[in-house]
């Protein structure tokens, strides 16, 4: 296993998720009513990681057909164009 790229995908997915709609859903599921907590978390944990599987399939399945460098450029390009847009709600 490679550290420096296991903290780097950690880092950065660890980042990503904070509040985002998996968090306050796994919030409002843990406060709806006395539940197990222990099972709500590893329902969500479960589904990260199959999330998470998903998307490690799909990566490889593209990168047999489209060259990595382009899919960084396009993915750079929207991660962009998504911050622009989130910025121009909430400057609105």
């Amino acid at each position: 296993m490679d550290p420096k790229l296991f903290l780097t995908v950690f880092a950065t997915v660890f980042l990503a998720e904070l509040g985002d709609k998996t968090q306050l859903a796994t919030v409002l599921f843990t406060a709806d009513k006395p539940t197990s907590k222990w099972t709500v978390f590893a329902a969500s944990a479960s589904a990260l990681v199959v999330a998470a599987g998903i998307g490690v399939l799909a990566g490889t399945l593209v990168a047999r057909h489209v060259d990595p460098r382009h899919l960084q450029v396009v993915a750079g390009i929207g991660f962009i164009l998504i911050g622009a847009w989130t910025l121009r709600l909430g400057l609105a």
